[in-house]
């Protein structure tokens, strides 16, 4: 197996994974806050704020796999 063709399969499987990552923990972040909004409800803004920055980090970390994917897609072949 050549080295393209190892970063070929790995590159999908690299962005699958960060997919899958990034959807298994924002719901659980925005479960999370829906239930301490359910217990707090006078502090729902703050955690609203806090829930939509860890959501932001989130998905920001699956967009730097994306963008991996692609600078690296040019390396095959």
């Amino acid at each position: 197996m050549t080295p393209a063709i190892a970063l070929a399969f790995a590159l999908p499987l690299g962005v699958a994974l960060a997919a899958i990552g990034s959807a298994y923990g924002l719901g659980r972040a925005v479960s999370a806050a829906m239930e301490a909004i359910g217990r707090q409800p006078e502090a729902a803004p703050r955690i609203q704020l806090a829930m939509v920055i860890g959501a932001a980090f989130i998905e920001a970390l699956t967009i730097y796999a994306l963008l991996t994917v692609f600078i690296l897609q040019g390396r095959i072949g």
